[in-house]
Order: C-alpha cells, then structure tokens, then sequence
C-alpha cells in the first residue's frame, strides 16, 4: 500500500517509497524527490536525492487554466527530477498557492470526569472539533491543533494528566476551492501521477526557512510567488492564521511591459537583471534597451532610464505588500512588536524588496533559504526552491496533521465524516499525534 506523505515519519528502510514533493507555481514548475536515507534524524536536516524545475505553463494567478499544458509542464519537472535521483515516482506531495486558500478557526470544548486527563479525553475534544468543520466547496488541506485549555486556561501544549472541568481546543483548518482541487486531481492523472497531498506554499515555505525561536515566538512567512503572494503567521510553534493574494511577480513584469511598450520576454529580463523596489546610484543616467513590442524588424529597441524602471516596479510591490499588511490586520491574528517577517519565493530576490518590506510592515524582515536542504545544488538552494524543501521538511518531521492526507485528500471533513469520539481506533490515533507533537 503506497504510503501517504506527512502521514508518519519516513524510515531508512530501503524497501521504503521515495518521496516527490512538487511545487506547483504560477513561474515555474519543480520537482524534489528524497529517498528514505535522506532523513537526517542527527541534525533533523534532509538530503533531496534529485531536483527538476521548468518553466510554468498552464497556471495562472490562482488556478490552472490550461489543463494540458501543465500536466506536460508537471510531466517534464518530475521526469528531470526522476533521472537525477536515479529513482521513478509514482505519485507526488503538492505544495502551491492555487485555490484561493484561507483559514478557518474551530473550537470545541468537553466536560471532564473527577479522573486526571487521559487521550481519550483528547480523543473525544478532536472528534467534536472534526464535525464542526462545515465547508461548503471547500476542500480542507490542513487540520491543526493550535492550542488546548483546561477550565478556560489558555495556554496549555500539553494537558494529560491535569484535572478540571472542561478541556478546550483550538483547530486551525487551511482550505481551499473544491473545484480548483478537483482540477488539480485530474491534472496529476494527465501526467500520471497520484495526488499524495496538497501542502499550502507559505505553509510549506515556513518549514523550510524559518528558525524554531522563530515559530515559537512569532513570525509571520511571506512567500512571494509569480502569481500569488501568501502569508502563514506563527506562534507558539503552531499555525495560526494564512493570508492569499493573486497578486505576484508577474504581474510586475506585465506592468513594465505595458509601462515601457515591450514585450513580455524583454520586460521579464529587464525585471531580473536591472530591476529594484529602491532607488540606487545614478539610476538616472543608465539606460537600458529592451525589445520593442511585435514583429516590426524596422523598430529600433525601447531605451529608456533606469530610474523610469523602478518608478514600475516599486508601487506594484509597496500595494502589494501594504493590501497584506491591511489583510493580516483584519484578520484579527495580532502581530506582536517583535514579530519578524521572512520573505521566500523568486519575487522575494527582486533587489529591494526586502527594504520595502521593512518600510511597510515597520519590523525586521530578512531573506529565507531552505536551511536545513543543506546539501542542494546551488540553481536549487534559493528562496524560490523553499516550497518544495518544505514538503520535503513536512514529511520527514511533521508537524503531524490532526486528519491524515490521506483521508483529506479522499473526501472534504463535514460531521458525517468525523470519527466517533468513543472510537477506538480515533484514540490511537490521538495518542500518536500526541507522542510526535507534545
């Protein structure tokens, strides 16, 4: 039976499946696959056997539009990745930002007994959270317990053997559109390949750049994307709130096509080698040659000042930013003083933005790499390659889900789904989520 990624932890057996994790993007597609002696448990770091990226076709913003396309654009990122590992996969993790994501917060809360807190306890807290999950054209990708109280005393990581009245707790649940799951299912068959999971991008982006002081204390993932910008906030090493913009690197380089009258292909080069969210030295008297727009061999090439350039591109990425910043603040997940920002995704490299951030949000912000992929080719150890090294990541060490992949990725969470609270085999299961988690 073909194991679930990020149901348990992968072992060194060398009978044991490989694990592909592919990050499904709006710029690009990639591929990484790990093989059971990758897992590093000494220093809890991954060694990723093989890795294939090409260009993206077929996604744009939030969804896929052109379903034959990706399938050969996914079909083409696994196969590099396959012949460099040296290893076929059958199936594939996806971490993206597509569907339209957002988190929804359940609470559930039981009476307790006169004896001290045991996992049934837990068990039946778990299964009255699960059937208060209502969803409509949802699909829930992420179901994690944020925080337990006892008699309303917040705070508690791990409550067994305490006593009192009632026992509390805090699911965060990540969903996205049905529909778009749906057509992402059907776009694996094309490349024939099994949906093994769906990992949400910033999510997956935390796991493999931020630090555990970082999780634990506060701090909130920014993975700037081609056609999407999403945010996962952290605290107290657990989840609490992810924020979706369609809104990405392409669409800077639409607005430097449109504003300087050239092509796509001259605008996204323009973007990559000259491009800043902040102003720089003599900016006003370099100038720069892009191709014009169309097919007219007489048309000599659009010159314009440097200085013209970045008047593009940093209103597109401060209103970026600033619409997250507002977005984040309604969602009423306070942000702490001291709560730092760490940028991931090909956007995050663009020179400036890093600045602008600090500008915007008025906190440190610094530049994310898979930390602990430490063994990745240098064209694979950027910002741009954290989605994927946090699937990787996520299978490896957790954080272990409340619901398996397995069952979310077979059928939406509704009450006619959750487990019965007395069951047995609901108790197991908590108490193993509890012997990796607590």
């Amino acid at each position: 039976m073909r194991r679930e990624a990020g149901d348990r932890q992968p072992t060194t057996d060398p009978r044991a499946p490989v694990v592909a994790a592919l990050d499904l993007g709006a710029s690009k597609i990639g591929c990484f696959i790990m093989k059971p002696d990758g897992v590093r448990h000494a220093d809890r770091t991954i060694r990723v056997a093989g890795a294939g990226h090409v260009q993206s076709k077929g996604v744009k913003g939030g969804a896929i539009i052109n379903m034959d396309e990706a399938a050969q654009a996914i079909g083409q990122a696994v196969e590099r990745a396959e012949r460099a590992a040296g290893a076929p996969v059958s199936g594939v993790v996806v971490g993206t930002a597509i569907g339209q994501m957002s988190t929804h917060r359940v609470r559930a809360r039981v009476s307790l007994g006169a004896s001290p807190i045991g996992d049934a306890d837990l068990a039946r807290a778990i299964g009255m959270a699960l059937a208060e999950i209502r969803l409509p054209n949802r699909r829930p990708i992420h179901v994690l317990p944020v925080a337990w109280s006892v008699d309303g005393a917040k705070g508690v990581r791990d409550p067994r053997n305490m006593r009192g009245g009632s026992l509390g707790l805090d699911l965060v649940v990540v969903s996205m559109s049905e529909g778009v799951f749906q057509t992402l299912s059907h776009c694996l068959e094309l490349a024939h390949l099994d949906l093994q999971g769906v990992v949400a991008a910033p999510v997956a982006s935390s796991l493999a750049a931020l630090e555990d002081d970082e999780t634990d204390l506060g701090c909130v993932c920014i993975d700037m994307g081609g056609g999407s910008t999403t945010a996962a906030v952290w605290g107290e090493r657990s989840l609490l709130h992810i924020e979706s913009l369609n809104v990405g690197g392409e669409h800077v380089t639409a607005d430097i096509a449109r504003g300087l009258s050239t092509s796509r292909a001259g605008a996204e080069r323009l973007k990559t080698l000259h491009g800043s969210a902040m102003a720089s030295a003599n900016e006003d008297r370099e100038m720069l040659e892009a191709p014009p727009r169309g097919e007219d061999a007489s048309a000599g090439p659009v010159v314009v000042p440097r200085a013209m350039l970045k008047t593009v591109i940093a209103p597109r990425v401060e209103e970026t930013l600033e619409l997250l910043r507002d977005r984040l603040r309604q969602s009423g997940v306070g942000l702490e003083p001291g709560t730092g920002l760490v940028l991931t995704g090909g956007a995050s490299q663009l020179n400036g933005v890093r600045e602008l951030a600090v500008r915007v949000f008025d906190r440190p912000v610094r530049l994310g790499r898979p930390q602990r992929a430490p063994h990745l080719a240098d064209a694979a150890s950027g910002p741009a390659f954290c989605t994927a090294a946090g699937v990787l990541l996520r299978a490896a060490y957790g954080p272990r889900e409340a619901v398996s992949a397995r069952k979310l990725m077979a059928r939406q969470i509704t009450a006619a789904d959750a487990p019965s609270p007395h069951a047995r085999g609901l108790i197991a299961r908590c108490a193993g989520w509890l012997r990796e988690n607590l």
